[in-house]
């Protein structure tokens, strides 16, 4: 469909296709109630509580803490506010009950996506389009692939850091192809993000002090909206395995294009080195957007895998391990993009809930009940 980071530009098409799906039950618009007849908080959602909706109206995806969790950095796309495609927006935390005030902080030129929060609280990265192009780029016509679900790896991508004016200050990548989804290690030090320059969609670390790298993964197939733990050992990521003749030489046929089907995806971890990679899920269908809970041992993601018609996607929790699948959304058309606050008090999660039937998603946050 902190990233199916995806990416992410990438994951907020992902929201717009599967956003078509109109929910039935009524719609109520108020922040405060969470009654479980109301459309913010559903029966059974028993690990939240005080729900509260941020934004109103658009698609809004990704949205990730700072360090020190007191504020908010997300992707928005709204045509009616005349932003034509994704562009980065940061928001302070507000306390129940208060109004979500987020501010513009990319430049409005090209294509944002996948931000991120650098832990000295004073600079954020993003990945961007702008130097290929002020203009957004174009959306692949999926009617030339059979109206398959595709994925634009659009290769003006490039990652940058910025301070809190917007001010961009470095540029992180320069390679050619398609550079995007990066988030910080927890020492602030490091970022993993995709990237296809060496022929196939990889992962890399970048130690920001030097700009040195390594690539983590070598196996075909997409890898992507990676996270480190929060203890710093490990990594976590969604990736496709195409294994048969004729999945391989489509998804190599994709790529050629600078596109990806990203309909079939599980979640992987390793250690930061990218060694010791374990296969978490094998569920079939599209398992991603990944993130460990802050003890570094739990994993929540998203995922349709018990949909018959691709939708609806759901939150999950899962062990390392693969065991103690446990479903914890329950919402009808989609809930994705999942991550905890750094003290694990809080998550925030992007849905199709409370948007009166249409096509809109947007961020939500609440209390964590273990």
């Amino acid at each position: 469909m902190k990233r199916f980071a995806l990416a992410a530009t990438v994951l907020l098409t992902l929201t717009i296709i599967i956003s078509s799906y109109k929910p039935k039950t009524p719609t109520h618009h108020s922040l405060l109630t969470t009654h479980t007849d109301d459309t913010i908080h559903f029966p059974g959602e028993k690990h939240f509580k005080n729900v509260q909706q941020l934004t109103f109206g658009g698609d809004n995806a990704e949205a990730y803490f700072s360090f020190d969790g007191k504020w908010i950095i997300f992707q928005r796309t709204n045509p009616k506010e005349g932003i034509m495609c994704d562009e980065m927006f940061i928001g302070k935390v507000p306390a129940y009950g208060e109004k979500f005030e987020p501010r513009l902080i990319s430049s409005g030129k090209g294509r944002t996506t996948c931000g991120s929060f650098l832990k000295d609280g004073k600079h954020i990265i993003y990945a961007s389009t702008h130097l290929g192009a002020d203009t957004c780029p174009p959306v692949p016509d999926r009617k030339k692939y059979g109206n398959k679900y595709i994925w634009p790896l659009y290769d003006s991508y490039d990652i940058f850091m910025a301070d809190l004016n917007g001010k961009i200050v470095k540029q992180l990548t320069n390679s050619k192809g398609y550079d995007a989804e990066a988030t910080v290690s927890p020492d602030g030090k490091k970022i993993i993000y995709t990237s296809d320059k060496d022929g196939d969609i990889d992962l890399y670390i970048m130690d920001l002090k030097t700009g040195k790298e390594k690539r983590v993964t070598n196996t075909l197939g997409y890898d992507g909206g990676a996270w480190f733990s929060p203890d710093g050992k490990k990594i976590i990521w969604r990736a496709s395995r195409p294994k048969t003749a004729e999945e391989i030489k489509e998804y190599k046929d994709f790529l050629a294009e600078n596109l990806v089907a990203p309909t079939n995806m599980e979640v992987y971890i390793a250690d930061t080195d990218g060694k010791n990679v374990k296969q978490v899920t094998n569920f079939g269908n599209a398992n991603w957007a990944p993130a460990y809970l802050p003890d570094s041992k739990r994993i929540i993601f998203a995922s349709n895998h018990q949909s018959k018609r691709g939708f609806p996607f759901n939150l999950f929790l899962i062990n390392e391990d693969g065991t103690g699948l446990e479903k914890i959304s329950a919402e009808k058309s989609f809930d994705a993009f999942p991550m905890f606050s750094p003290d694990g008090k809080k998550i925030i999660f992007c849905s199709n809930r409370n948007n009166g039937g249409t096509r809109d998603t947007n961020i939500f946050i609440a209390d964590w009940v273990n």
